[in-house]
Order: structure tokens, then sequence, then C-alpha cells
């Protein structure tokens, strides 16, 4: 049985690793999905992890695989050998750790049956594989794939949920949150992986209840950023200062992410995406598919909601109106703004 590297805290993890003096555990890497998110993550865990580690990397867009494995090789000093695959199931074979960060709950569910199939005869790794999936789909698809890696490697492989909360910027810097979904047993193994691509990690319970939190806070987030946008222009119209109106209730019962560090006014927050014509940010057609994803979990479960219901029709359209497209999802301040605050 080999021996596991000792997990030092986090802020320890890129100066200092303890090696196995058997066949290592935990030196082979695949990451999968190079998108906004992904590409960041990728770069950091590739950063951070010692030289004689390797990380395969997979895109569709093999252009992207290629472009981030150039710039490990020339802005990175150490860290994991970067090669790029040819195929999902070219990356994972030799991994000890699959990562995968997806757009939707097909592409996760069809990148896993590929690779599983691929991998499934081969000679088992020195411990469990662990695939982590961090892309934000609905926990049913993240049970059945559980399930899928459960039928082809018994024994052998541990899946996981691991949404992240903080976007490109967090991405980027490393300071994701990381809300976790596995077995209890797991965490040990699990968190230094994570707090190499970000600065904290939340255990949220068995598989699924990552996705689970992730799920249900966009939704509140979606919900909170319609209210601001509401409560932003009432005052507006009223004859309020934006800016002192965002003090007030920044300072009041009303504060919250949307309206002190999101808030949808143009000029009220200089760093807002809305004072950069609503560029940059979370796209509303992100937040339009955690809403739906949010609603097809409700309603597995039978559970009726009203305001996600009216939220997402209004995300729904406002998405499908052309000064809105690409745009953060605060952006329906100016849609109500268009129709004096009654809505699209």
């Amino acid at each position: 049985m080999s021996t596991a590297r000792v997990w030092q805290p986090a802020r320890a993890l890129a100066q200092r690793r303890s090696f196995s003096t058997t066949p290592r555990a935990l030196d082979n890497y695949a990451f999968i999905g190079l998108g906004r998110m992904g590409y960041q993550m990728a770069r950091n865990l590739q950063s951070k992890l010692p030289p004689g580690d390797t990380i395969r990397l997979y895109d569709i867009n093999r252009s992207a695989a290629e472009k981030l494995v150039e710039e490990m090789k020339t802005q990175q000093a150490g860290g994991a050998a970067p090669e790029v695959s040819t195929s999902v199931s070219d990356a994972a074979k030799e991994a000890d750790v699959v990562i995968s960060c997806l757009p939707e709950p097909q592409h996760v569910r069809s990148t896993y049956e590929v690779l599983l199939k691929d991998i499934a005869d081969l000679p088992p790794r020195p411990q469990p594989r662990l695939f982590i999936d961090s892309s934000t789909i609905d926990p049913h698809t993240s049970s059945t794939v559980c399930q899928l890696v459960e039928d082809k490697l018994p024994g052998q492989g541990h899946f996981v949920d691991a949404p992240m909360s903080g976007g490109v910027v967090g991405a980027t810097a490393g300071t994701l949150t990381f809300m976790l979904g596995s077995d209890k047993s797991l965490v040990g193994r699990l968190e230094p992986i994570l707090l190499r691509m970000g600065k904290r990690v939340l255990h949220c319970g068995p598989q699924t209840a990552g996705l689970a939190a992730k799920l249900a806070n966009n939704l509140l987030l979606g919900i909170q950023n319609i209210g601001t946008a509401e409560a932003m222009l009432l005052g507006v119209k009223l004859g309020l200062d934006p800016k002192v109106l965002a003090d007030v209730i920044n300072a009041s019962t009303g504060k919250c992410w949307a309206s002190e560090v999101n808030n949808p006014v143009p000029g009220v927050v200089p760093t807002a995406p809305a004072s950069r014509g609503y560029e940059g940010g979370f796209g509303i057609e992100l937040m339009l598919k955690d809403m739906k994803l949010a609603q097809d979990a409700a309603r597995r479960i039978d559970l009726q909601q009203t305001m996600a219901t009216k939220a997402l029709d209004l995300y729904e359209r406002a998405s499908k109106d052309a000064e809105c497209k690409g745009r953060d999802f605060s952006v329906v301040y100016q849609v109500f703004d268009k129709t004096n605050g009654q809505g699209p």
C-alpha cells in the first residue's frame, strides 16, 4: 500500500510537499474543459504542483490547450509538466486525479461515458482515482455519473462534485471557494488539490451536496439582483441620488452582494460591471442557466417556487434582448429602466 503525501495547510502548499517512497500517489492529473474558468484553474493547479508531476490538458478546442501549455512552459518556473491530450481518454488514462469543468450537464455525462469506457480495463492506480467535477450542473446528472463511475470502476474510483464560486477573477487569482459534495472520508485527499486552485473548501455533505448548495446560492443571488434593480430604480425615479440610496441600503437591512459589490446602477460602484457598460462579470446567460438548473432540481422533488419562477421568466426574456446578450446579469436594471420599472 502506498504512503499518501502529507497534507500541508493551504498557505504552505506551494512551498512544501512530502513525497512517497513507494509508487507515487496523486502525481498524474488530467484537466478536461478549458473555458474561461477551467483555463485559469488549470494554470494555477499546474503552477502549484511540484516538478515531476504531470498534468494532461484536454479541450474540444485544441488550440486552447496548446496555448495554455505554451504559457505554462514559458511563464512558470517549476510546476508539473504540462501536456496536450488528444482526447478525454488520452488525458485520463494515467491520471490519479481527473478534474472536469464543462458547460452543460450533457457535456459532463458524455465525457465520463467515453473516458470510463476506455479506462475501465486499465490496471488500477496505487489509490482509487479521484474524479472531481467542478461543472455547475443538476444534481440528478451528477448522481447518474457518480453511479456510472461506481459501476465501471468498482472500488477504484470516486466521483465528487465541487462547483465553485468566485468567477473568472477568483479563478485567475486562485481565490475560489469550492462547495464539495463527497464522502467525508475523501476530504483529506480532495482538499489539498482544490486549495491549489482556490482559498476555501466547504464540505457540504455527500455527493451532489455541493451542487445543491451552489444552485440554492445562485437562485438567491438571481432573485436578489432583480430586487436590487427594482429598488434602485424606484429610488432614482423618486429623485434620489443612486449613490446616496446605495449608501442607505448598504447601511440598512436591504444590504446584499447585489447592492454593495455588484450594484446594477452605472456609476454607483466603480468596479461593478454596470460602470463599464455591463461588460465582464457573470453573464446573464449563465444566470439563466443556473436558474433553470435550480428550477429543474425543485421540480424533481415537487417543490413549488414562486419568486424563482418569476425571476427565471424575466432572465429568459432579458437574455433575448439584443442590449442584454453577453452582458452581466445586473443589466436587468436597464430593462426595467426602459420599461418604467414594469419588467420586460
